[in-house]
């Protein structure tokens, strides 16, 4: 959800909000992905949610003001937002899940550090091992409008630049320079 539809509650409680984003083309690719699964019947043409997508049709609306205003909120509330990349996390598991604990105040101690816990807790929470889960791996959720889905649709590769699989240069390119665009003047960057 945009920060803008948050609840004032979040604010005025002092509630800390972490935002995860990823590279826009990989963003895109998981979505198609992922709402290509939403039923057996469905099918949606790549070309033309990839037209949809640069447009700013997305489940959320345009990608690149949801990801600007969280961009801007981190900058303006630092102690209040910590905004992670997903493809600098996957590079430094151990130092973003460091980041992540002193941000919540709950800062890993030097023994826990040392007794790798730091380790233990990105072996824990990696894609792999969360897919392998057997709540994730199996069974079925009834999504909001009693659209089932398989719980492994929700868990596909999650790898840095998949999109390169995907996408051809063209529309790599299209989409960087919409991106570009929409993000100048912010400082943020992909």
């Amino acid at each position: 959800m945009p920060p803008s539809l948050l609840p004032p509650r979040i604010s005025a409680l002092g509630c800390r909000v972490v935002y995860l984003c990823r590279e826009p083309k990989d963003v895109f690719v998981s979505s198609w992905h992922y709402m290509n699964k939403v039923s057996a019947d469905f099918s949606l043409d790549m070309d033309a949610t990839f037209e949809l997508f640069c447009e700013g049709f997305s489940l959320y609306g345009p990608l690149w003001d949801h990801v600007r205003g969280y961009w801007e909120q981190s900058v303006a509330e630092p102690d209040r937002v910590l905004f992670l990349k997903y493809d600098d996390m996957m590079a430094d598991a151990g130092k973003h899940v460091k980041m992540l604990a002193e941000f919540l105040r709950v800062p890993f101690t030097v023994e826990e550090v040392s007794g790798g816990a730091v380790e233990e807790v990105v072996a824990l929470c990696s894609f792999e091992n969360l897919k392998s889960l057997p709540v994730n791996s199996s069974g079925v959720s009834d999504r909001i409008g009693g659209l089932p889905m398989e719980n492994s649709s929700y868990f596909r590769a999650g790898k840095v630049g998949d999109w390169k699989i995907t996408l051809t240069e063209e529309m790599a390119k299209k989409l960087d320079d919409i991106v570009q665009e929409k993000l100048r003047g912010s400082g943020l960057a992909f």
